[in-house]
């Protein structure tokens, strides 16, 4: 609806510069006040079937009875308003619920700055700062308690019935429990659409990572409608591959070779850590897994007097570490590493890393959460060459990838 020039005209015809219009006693603060109280009385008259001044109709015996004080915390600072009453006190206005200080938009403002990474104290500080306005901590945990229903609508959500690729991680967060920090894993679930673009399918948390708690989040996954997966990367945690397996049977576990070549370099020294981690990508780099094979038996020629950990692990995997090498180049980049994943892990600390610990396991729950709705905001564009990767997928396994 637009307002008249004439109306403009008059509202600002004492205006002298921006404390006039934005100002503790601005014209917004006093517009807003003035639309709000009339809007109020709009919703009483309607509540009560009669206008304000007219007899009441004889259906109700019920009528005005005054107006309450309220003080509101608005974009333009603290609001004092009116709000009428009826005398059988069941009018409650839409605009300004009972029970509600703030005005719409102040809690998007507290979501969006908690979603950032910005603590309590923090948020606290800049809306005195920016609105003149004071917000206890308990308030701005109110405001961030909207999203449980958000959340929980979030994980139980039908998934598509097929992803191609499915990254699964965890990241860990110091947490408060039972009066003690204690680390508790995050588990994340990343999955590549059929289009090329990410989607987070899920986030759990847990005391440890451990392969059974990963066999409890895949049969979740499954009976929210997931049905068949063709590559699954992972980091190397004993018992990973056999959790997948038992719920996704044709699904190829492949390990990630940055976590690989990470925990084989936790044997080796500064001097020679460049020179393995160089013979180390000879062997996931390799054309075909029979020049892979012959790659990590000179690995161990080389370095197996000095660190013979690393080419026993590398055999002890050897079937979750070949599976992308049947691959051309264009899907290898986007099943060798869980980069996809740790990308969003990084993004996550970046966030938490503001808070030594975090009060309870549910603030954390929700800051996470928070955080992963805005950094997928940004996933616009499918992968680099999916459309070659997608086809490749085809011709390898057929039927089970849908037209």
């Amino acid at each position: 609806m637009a307002i008249s020039k004439e109306v403009l005209d008059e509202l600002l015809k004492d205006y002298k510069g921006p404390d006039d219009l934005t100002g503790p006693d601005g014209l917004l603060k006093q517009l807003t006040k003035a639309l709000v109280e009339r809007a109020m009385q709009a919703e009483m008259t309607e509540h009560l079937g009669y206008e304000k001044g007219d007899p009441a109709p004889k259906v109700t015996d019920n009528r005005r009875n005054g107006s309450s004080k309220k003080k509101l915390r608005s974009d333009q600072g603290p609001m004092d308003i009116e709000v009428p009453r009826d005398r059988d006190g069941q009018f409650e206005p839409a605009i300004v619920p009972k029970h509600q200080r703030e005005f719409r938009g102040f809690d998007d403002k507290i979501l969006s700055m908690y979603a950032r990474g910005m603590t309590t104290r923090e948020i606290a500080g800049h809306l005195k700062e920016i609105y003149g306005t004071d917000v206890s901590p308990e308030l701005i945990s109110r405001a961030t308690d909207s999203v449980k229903e958000l959340l929980d609508e979030w994980r139980g959500r039908p998934l598509e019935a097929f992803y191609p690729v499915l990254f699964l991680d965890a990241l860990v967060i110091p947490v408060k429990d039972d009066s003690r920090i204690q680390k508790k894993s995050f588990y994340l679930a990343l999955a590549i659409r059929m289009d090329g673009q990410k989607e987070l399918l899920g986030l759990w948390v847990e005391q440890n990572e451990g392969a059974k708690f990963w066999l409890g989040i895949l049969t979740e996954l499954k009976n929210r409608g997931l049905q068949d997966v063709l590559i699954a990367a992972v980091d190397g945690l004993t018992g990973f591959p056999e959790a997948i397996n038992a719920v996704f049977p044709q699904t190829e576990v492949q390990l990630c070779m940055v976590h690989m070549v990470r925990n084989s370099l936790k044997y080796v020294p500064y001097r020679d850590r460049k020179q393995v981690a160089a013979d180390l990508r000879k062997i996931y780099l390799s054309p075909s897994e029979e020049t892979a094979g012959a790659a990590l038996d000179s690995f161990a020629e080389k370095w197996d007097e000095r660190y013979p950990m690393i080419s026993r692990s590398w055999r002890t995997r050897w079937p979750e570490v070949i599976p992308f090498l049947k691959f051309p180049e264009v899907i290898r980049k986007a099943v060798y590493t869980t980069n996809a994943v740790e990308s969003l892990n990084y993004s996550i600390r970046k966030i938490t890393r503001n808070r030594l610990s975090f009060p309870t396991t549910e603030a954390a729950v929700k800051l996470v959460f928070m955080a992963l709705q805005n950094i997928s905001k940004r996933w616009t564009m499918p992968l680099r060459d999916w459309g070659a990767a997608i086809n490749q997928f085809a011709i390898i396994y057929g039927s089970r990838v849908p037209l």
